[in-house]
């Protein structure tokens, strides 16, 4: 074919006179320059990262206070905690596909097909967070108060995150630029967990939690100036949550902007040339039945489900297990800082030894640390040497996933080239799965605290609670993480895979720009006959 249309080229040239051809010399002497990488700047990899913080933020802030903040400050029965942290958060996960649907359904505009979800939903998004953390003046209400704003805010964060999720596949074609991006997000992402529980942590941990003695020890609660204090000290730890709301809302404005104003989304050279986009079912079809797709995001179900495990009841876990009342938002901090210094640790080590290895190396380094907080006895030191040590495998089960993700599109994509608009689908789902799960864990781990005998409030709680919360913590996490990285051995893009997928859609982006290049030269070539 390509013989043929140099023959034609050279025979239009034939019939050219001397002094057209003086003119345009175009048409018989066309070279194509070799197509440099696509590089993106410090800038707009910072400012993309950025945007992964008020998800991180906001999320932290509500996964490891939520439940605690519930129980003991707007004392909302155990069994109806239960009912809005897991429907909260089913409720989140079944947002995350709608709004990839939506997404997929979204014209592209001058800001891009994303970046309008981002823009229009932050802030509804910030008013809901700081509802949640209001305590109404309608005691019988407060279960549906909760519930709602949850809700709400989860819908309108979903409706943040899985356009900027999908981002990372608009940002640019190089697959190295894609991952470089991801470490720069994951480390801003692990950032905004440091920032949400220092900021949520340390103004909570400066108010004065009132509890309640147990009754059948020896102090009980009076009902004078011992109430009073009670009621007062309440008080003041409903205001220490609102004012973190406001701070940990602040912030979220802020690097919604930052996002906006220094990233621009790009289209795939092939792409543009596809005439009707995929209805969303169709291609809710296609991902679903990719294989390499299904293998990822059930290993990471389970060991995300591990961590998500630890991150709800490691504030009651050290608060009644451990004894670590004053000290449990300083342990989250040394975990969140831990992590976030080792992320760059985790991008290097992917890009040396390979992403596969990765997962096994670094989420499989959380079970021995798992193990000793289970068998030891309350110790603050070696606690925060867990904690520390903890944060590395952190720090890889963040990474890890995003990191992946765009690998199994770009099969896809070679599998199913003209199957475009289908990247919202494949993100919102990988979140749908990890949601409703943890929504499910978080919802039976509250009841079984429920079963156990919890007392709102309680100064301690039974030895049945106590137990439970360390299983919740250690067990079970290891488990789910174990039963997952035997799931990763079915995952089939190694290192080898990923080259030749990086060779192949290489090739397939030239052969789109050469045909787009051909059809201008075409177009030339008519207008000088």
């Amino acid at each position: 074919m390509a013989k043929g249309e140099g023959a034609e080229s050279g025979s239009a040239a034939g019939l050219l006179p001397t002094s057209i051809l003086q003119v345009g010399e175009r048409p018989a002497q066309v070279k194509k320059e070799p197509k440099k990488k696509q590089q993106l700047s410090i800038c707009n990899k910072l400012c993309y990262a950025v945007g992964g913080a008020p998800y991180q933020v906001t999320g932290c802030a509500l996964g490891f206070f939520l439940q605690i903040y519930l129980l003991d400050v707007a004392q909302v029965d155990p069994f109806s905690a239960s009912i809005i942290l897991f429907v909260g958060r089913a409720w989140d996960a079944f947002t995350d596909p709608l709004v990839g649907f939506c997404i997929s359904k979204s014209s592209w505009t001058r800001l891009g097909r994303l970046m309008p979800w981002i823009i229009f939903s932050t802030p509804l998004a910030i008013i809901a967070y700081f509802l949640i953390w209001f305590v109404p003046d309608f005691p019988q209400g407060q279960a549906l108060w909760y519930l709602l704003f949850y809700c709400l805010f989860q819908t309108l964060v979903t409706c943040f995150h899985v356009p900027y999720s999908a981002l990372t596949m608009f940002i640019s074609t190089e697959q190295s630029e894609r991952d470089s991006a991801t470490a720069y997000r994951m480390t801003v992402e692990v950032l905004g967990t440091v920032l949400g529980t220092a900021i949520q942590g340390q103004i909570v941990g400066q108010a004065d939690m009132p509890c309640l003695e147990d009754p059948n020890g020896s102090a009980v609660a009076s009902e004078g100036a011992n109430r009073t204090h009670s009621t007062n000290s309440l008080r003041e730890t409903q205001n220490a949550y609102l004012l973190a709301a406001g701070v940990i809302a602040s912030i979220y404005v802020i690097c919604a902007v930052i996002l906006v104003l220094g990233v621009k989304e790009q289209r795939e050279p092939y792409e543009s040339q596809q005439a009707e986009p995929m209805s969303f079912f169709r291609g809710l079809r296609l991902v679903m039945s990719h294989g390499p797709y299904v293998r990822l995001i059930t290993g990471f179900l389970f060991t995300s489900l591990a961590f998500m495990l630890v991150e709800g009841n490691f504030a009651l876990f050290c608060t009644y297990t451990l004894g670590f009342r004053n000290e449990f938002q300083n342990l989250l901090l040394a975990i969140m800082l831990s992590a976030t210094f080792t992320i760059p640790l985790w991008q290097w080590f992917l890009t040396r030894f390979g992403k596969k290895t990765a997962v096994y190396v670094g989420i499989s380094s959380a079970v021995p640390f798992l193990i000793l907080v289970a068998l030891m006895e309350s110790n603050l030191i070696v606690t925060y040497v867990v904690a520390v040590a903890a944060g590395i495998s952190v720090a890889a089960a963040f990474l890890l996933p995003w990191s992946m993700l765009p690998d199994v599109i770009d099969d896809f994509h070679l599998k199913q080239p003209h199957s475009h608009g289908t990247e919202p689908i494949f993100f919102s789902f990988y979140v749908f799965f990890t949601k409703f799960a943890s929504g499910v864990s978080l919802g039976i781990s509250t009841l079984s605290l429920d079963f156990a005998g919890y007392r709102t409030r309680g100064c301690s709680q039974p030895a049945p609670v106590r137990f439970t919360l360390k299983m919740l913590v250690t067990m079970a996490p290891i488990a789910l993480i174990l039963l997952g990285l035997l799931l990763f051995k079915l995952y089939p893009i190694d290192e080898e895979k990923r080259r030749q997928n990086k060779k192949a859609l290489q090739a397939l982006r030239e052969e789109a720009s050469s045909s787009g290049c051909s059809d201008t030269d075409s177009t030339e070539l008519a207008s000088i006959l």
